[in-house]
């Protein structure tokens, strides 16, 4: 069980991991060894996610969710299977957790009395500054 809020806990048995070999330097060990992971998870089937939180995963998601729903993480920060593993799975967790916190709605506000007579004034002190500048300069000189 992954907890990833007090009230969301993911079943280990929703996710599924391949390891493929990594890219970049390691020397022979790049070509050997199959230490990159490559963590699925089934987000449109999941059973542990609300329509909200899936909505929302959707969109922080990005590319790595496929057409299917399906999240993609490819781990391959570490030179080890079980390092990579565990970042994969924090990866997800984080993004989980993300996606977990429902947005605050935004609740109009008007600017006070105050406020409107505050801007007002300063934009005729601006508009006295500019009007000081011009000189009583003629077409025709």
């Amino acid at each position: 069980m992954i907890i990833i809020t007090p009230q969301l806990v993911l079943d280990e048995e929703e996710l599924t991991f391949r390891f493929v070999r990594a890219p970049g330097p390691g020397g022979q060990n790049v070509n050997k060894v199959s230490s990159a992971v490559e963590l699925r998870f089934d987000v449109a089937r999941s059973a542990a996610l609300t329509d909200e939180i899936k909505q929302r995963l959707r969109k922080l998601a990005g590319k790595r969710l496929t057409a299917d729903g399906v999240l993609l993480i490819d781990a391959h920060r570490f030179r080890t299977q079980t390092m990579n593993r565990k970042d994969a799975i924090e990866r997800l967790v984080a993004l989980l957790q993300a996606a977990a916190i429902t947005p605050k709605t935004r609740t109009p506000t008007r600017p006070s009395r105050s406020a409107r007579e505050a801007r007002l004034t300063s934009k005729r002190k601006a508009s006295q500054i500019k009007q000081t500048r011009r000189g009583n300069i003629s077409p025709h000189d």
